[in-house]
């Protein structure tokens, strides 16, 4: 299958989506350079364990990694998914492992049913938490719905870990084109707050700290109080707050802190209640941690001209985007969108022509 010619990367950074974007589109990639200059060069621990995964989740990938770890080069196979259980290293939460995973989930063989164990939330990831009340609901705007879920078994704060969460995730033979530019105003406010091994009064303190500013601005806001005990907490104590913004339109905004030592429950709770005013006032209809998944299903679309309403893209945006067309040759158009209700509005309008990809796996089931 992947017989064409390789896709050359240097350097450690976009990791992950290059991986998926090879198995997505069949073409064997090739990254070396990572980390050549550090005191410890090559592939980290938690990078070795994706890769592992990617053999999990797909059948017939071949990974070749140099003898010092600074190169490595994937075929890529079919993506066969099934019942899998993966345990993550402590170096990163659950959250990195599961973002890749998502973007080649809908397009296995079988259904998904993937058991990853380790640290549920930390400062780099996203937390279990946002993977399931924004990230998922994101692919049911591509007609990706029925039977789609995360299980929070056990959370698991670092340093320790011991979390446990299940990713269910149903395959489609081809996703919708999306089109989505109107972002509507923000109608209510969820959030959950969670503390394990402390003090359950924690999560309560949080919740009263992020109402005192967000009660400014919108009267529904209901922050559920999530507190697990005994074995289902973990191995380490710690809590976080993640909040999410829904607009009139089910856009959706979403921001997240996590606790550190010697700072105090309040102040994690405001961190997280500007950022998620931070991550609203840049506008758009899809908040900026998810651009690339959204851009990426917009290319795997059918055959027809996808538009979505996004803020300014982040770096790592901008080179998704060249990835992209390195992969699958599909460029976007962007154009700044004129909105008369809102004349600073700095918006773009993201339109591409989908590849029509079709889940090819499924059919040889």
């Amino acid at each position: 299958m992947a017989a064409g010619p390789v896709i050359q990367y240097s350097g450690h950074k976009y990791f992950r989506h290059r991986l998926a974007l090879s198995i997505l589109s069949g073409k064997s990639v090739r990254i070396d350079k990572i980390r050549s200059e550090d005191k410890n060069p090559g592939l980290r621990d938690f990078e070795v364990s994706l890769l592992r995964l990617l053999e999990k989740v797909t059948n017939g990938t071949v990974i070749e990694i140099s003898t010092t770890g600074t190169a490595i080069l994937l075929k890529p196979g079919i993506i066969a998914g099934g019942s899998l259980v993966h345990d993550c290293p402590l170096s990163r939460s659950v959250g990195y492992f599961l973002e890749p995973i998502i973007m080649l989930a809908p397009f296995a063989k079988r259904p998904v049913q993937l058991t990853l164990r380790g640290i549920t939330t930390d400062d780099n990831d996203f937390s279990v938490d946002l993977m399931r009340t924004v990230t998922l609901p994101h692919l049911q705007l591509f007609g990706i719905s029925e039977g789609l879920e995360l299980r929070i078994k056990k959370r698991g704060a670092p340093p320790g870990g011991g979390g446990e969460v299940q990713l269910l995730c149903p395959i489609v033979k081809q996703v919708k084109t999306l089109n989505f530019v109107e972002p509507g105003k923000i109608k209510r406010i969820r959030g959950i707050a969670h503390a394990v091994r402390v003090n359950p009064q924690f999560s309560n303190r949080m919740i009263e700290a992020a109402r005192s500013i967000l009660n400014r601005y919108i009267p529904d806001i209901y922050i559920y109080s999530d507190v697990y005990k005994g074995e289902e907490s973990g191995k380490s104590p710690g809590y976080a707050l993640s909040l999410l913004a829904e607009s009139t339109t089910s856009a959706l905004f979403c921001s997240e802190a996590t606790s550190k030592p010697g700072v105090a429950p309040e102040d994690i709770a405001l961190q997280a209640t500007r950022a998620l005013l931070s991550e609203i006032s840049k506008g758009g209809c899809i908040d900026q941690k998810h651009q690339s998944l959204v851009l990426l299903l917009m290319v795997l679309g059918s055959e027809d001209v996808g538009r979505c309403r996004m803020s300014q893209p982040t770096p790592r945006t901008i080179q998704f985007l060249r990835d992209v067309r390195d992969f699958f040759c599909t460029s976007f158009q962007i154009v700044s969108i004129e909105d008369p209700t809102n004349p600073n509005s700095a918006d773009l309008l993201y339109s591409c022509y989908g590849t029509g990809h079709v889940n090819a796996n499924r059919d040889l089931a």
